[in-house]
């Protein structure tokens, strides 16, 4: 059974730091991308950060470049955000996720979320 278990979310000022984990299991955590989506009220949920397995080559959204640190422990199962020079507007919903194949079927898991709340 794949599970997948945010943590580390809570109430920053502006330009202060936090860092994510994503708690992985259930299958190959080496072989598969793992990815950050986030979602604000009233917004869709949108693509933050994307690390691949083979390899760990990241992506990032445009509005987090630079601020933003994805990366994984493959011995441990574990993917993090870093997330540096908060802004009001990284306030979210941050989600991880996985989309795997079984048998020509493509399977798209999500965590629980952890709230991400950058306020003054």
């Amino acid at each position: 059974q794949v599970q997948l278990v945010e943590s580390g979310g809570g109430l920053v000022q502006p330009g202060g730091s936090l860092r994510l984990s994503c708690a992985a299991s259930g299958f190959t955590f080496s072989n598969y991308d793992m990815s950050w989506y986030r979602q604000a009220p009233g917004k869709e949920r949108e693509l933050v950060a994307m690390i691949t397995g083979p390899g760990g080559i990241t992506n990032y959204a445009d509005s987090v470049k630079g601020r933003f640190t994805c990366s994984r422990d493959n011995a441990k199962n574990m993917v993090y955000l870093q997330m540096n020079s908060l802004k009001l507007e990284d306030t979210a919903v941050y989600y991880c996720n996985t989309v795997l194949w079984r048998i020509g079927v493509r399977y798209n898991y999500w965590g629980q979320g952890t709230q991400v709340t950058v306020s003054s």
